[in-house]
């Protein structure tokens, strides 16, 4: 039997198999005084598959090595922060107090839970210079549209109705998506040569029309916004507010603050940079940051602490009538939450900065290697990713897709692949800080093989991937024809 093959677990099932043996019950059976409708009962057994435990453990093992994922190699997804997550949040994230937790516990009964997220919310607050931190968010690009609704109200509080949002030509496609759900309209400005935003394109669109700038700081060419001091200084002088995508803020850990760059509001992809596995879509968490200004915009309701120290009672306070409502059960997505707080507090200050600095270290060494063979459009000193460009060897007929699937015979994933937009052939890479030295050089050599490869033999780039479980495929149809039978 092939090991790597496609089998399903209905197609492992043999007849009478048990997997588990259930004791009969304790309990008075259908027909007593408590007898349920029979519509309660089901007249057949479901169709579910009859396996042993071991064939359960093997199939599911087997399935776990189809797919790429950070625990089997390198997964430099650019923009996406996919790193190695510590097993202590695991562990920290399973205890029973907290995997076992009903959304509708009483306050009065899960004052641990309550605590971390307070902690949580002061730690994040102090790591991005905002005043209040929300938790409340599901996914960045809630927290994104939780930031606009923020905007909206806010001028309208003060009694504008202010109609436009500015963003940068490389910005993430959810910002664009965001300020349109948000009921704005999206004006794009573009960047200049450096790969950053122009200033004087951004002083051509700015009016008192405008109600936010939404900027990631990194880029998402992985350049830092040398001019964010000015470009706040622009926007407030105006009337409007900088919002800051912080998909990026790996490579700002302990080094510098959104906050002290005159962002007035900001979400963090806690699934990124602090840490919970999201390979697949999922799970993920976005803290929602605001200054003093805009905190009682907020979503709701927060966590707050009352009574002395010693004596304090954490509670759940709900939105005041400013904030924009709620947006999760809860307070958030707990699970993700214990995470990134273990992540935290095992690293403390000083680890957060290694991590920022790690990060930029290994993506200026990838940089500098692979510089040989392909180009780089904004050449010098990145941050925690950059962008490199397959345009070298589109002239022999290979282009950036089939590089990537190249990549999978060699055991690792793809870089992000044709964003951002305003670089052609684009291969967008961020190693994190969690590979080592002999990681990062594996990858390199297996770019600069490729490379050489599309000038000696294009067709083997071409028909890649060679020794994957599933080879190339039509994604295309494979999308509008999804079957997941």
């Amino acid at each position: 039997m092939n090991d790597l093959g496609g089998q399903t677990i209905f197609d492992l099932s043999s007849a009478g198999t048990e997997g588990v043996t259930v004791p009969q019950p304790q309990v008075p059976s259908p027909g007593a005084s408590w007898r349920l409708p029979e519509s309660n009962f089901r007249s057949s057994l479901p169709d579910w598959p009859e396996v042993s435990e071991i064939e359960v453990v093997r199939h599911y093992t087997r399935l776990s090595i189809l797919n790429h994922h950070i625990d089997r190699n390198t997964y430099p997804l650019g923009s996406c922060t996919m790193k190695y997550n510590p097993k202590i949040n695991e562990r920290a994230a399973t205890k029973a107090g907290f995997a076992r937790l009903h959304p509708e516990t009483p306050d009065a009964d899960c004052q641990g839970a309550l605590q971390l997220m307070w902690d949580l919310a002061r730690d994040l607050a102090a790591i991005t210079g905002m005043d209040e931190i929300c938790l409340q968010g599901s996914a960045g690009a809630q927290g994104e549209m939780a930031g606009l609704l923020m905007a909206r109200a806010y001028h309208r509080r003060h009694g504008e109705h202010r109609l436009r949002v500015i963003i940068p030509d490389s910005a993430h496609g959810t910002n664009p998506a965001s300020v349109t759900l948000a009921g704005f309209e999206s004006v794009a400005i573009r960047s200049d040569a450096r790969g950053l935003v122009d200033p004087d394109a951004l002083a051509a669109v700015l009016d008192d029309s405008v109600a936010c700038i939404m900027l990631t700081n990194p880029n998402t060419l992985g350049l830092f916004e040398r001019d964010i001091v000015r470009i706040a200084g622009m926007a407030h002088a105006k009337g409007a507010l900088l919002y800051n995508d912080g998909a990026n803020t790996n490579a700002l850990l302990g080094l510098a603050r959104a906050g002290d760059m005159g962002f007035d509001m900001l979400h963090l992809n806690l699934h990124k940079t602090f840490s919970t596995p999201h390979g697949g879509g999922g799970p993920a968490a976005a803290a929602i940051g605001a200054k003093r200004a805009l905190a009682p915009f907020l979503p709701g309701p927060a966590v707050v602490k009352r009574g002395e120290t010693g004596h304090e009672q954490f509670a759940r306070e709900a939105p005041g009538p400013d904030s924009i409502g709620s947006i999760h059960p809860f307070v958030g997505n707990f699970g993700v939450l214990v995470r990134a707080y273990t992540y935290i507090r095992s690293l403390g200050a000083l680890g957060l900065a290694q991590v920022a600095q790690d990060a930029i270290l290994a993506a200026n060494y990838l940089r500098a290697r692979l510089a040989t063979e392909y180009d780089i459009p904004h050449p010098g000193p990145c941050l925690h990713e950059f962008v490199a460009s397959a345009s070298r060897q589109k002239q022999h007929g290979v282009r950036a897709g089939a590089i990537a699937k190249r990549l999978l015979d060699f055991g690792v994933h793809s870089p992000t692949v044709y964003f951002p937009l305003i670089v052609p052939e684009a291969l967008m890479i961020e190693p994190t800080e969690t590979e080592s030295q002999e990681r990062l050089d594996a990858y390199a050599e297996a770019f600069l093989q490729i490379a050489r490869e599309a000038r000696h033999d294009p067709d083997l780039v071409n028909s890649a991937p060679h020794e994957t479980p599933f080879l190339r495929i039509d994604e295309a149809k494979a999308a509008r024809e999804l079957d997941v039978g």
